[in-house]
């Protein structure tokens, strides 16, 4: 499994914008599509909010990626 961390600049970003910022999907149409399909998985858990709000120490896992919000 691929491992990334990514640095907040704000207080959050919004799960979609962050698949599509890190290029783990080709448009943010496509990551509400895999995102409310069940394929992200949020501190651990399935999770099918596109908007939902990451923070720092919030972890995602999406396509054999795990990403880090720090």
């Amino acid at each position: 499994m691929q491992e990334l961390e990514f640095s907040l600049s704000k207080e959050f970003i919004e799960l979609n914008k962050l698949l599509k910022i890190l290029s783990l999907v080709e448009s943010g149409g496509q990551a509400n599509s895999l995102i409310a399909d069940g394929f992200v998985r949020y501190n651990g858990e399935l999770d099918t909010r596109k908007r939902l709000k990451l923070r720092k120490g919030d972890v995602v896992e999406f396509a054999d990626t795990l990403i880090r919000i720090c």
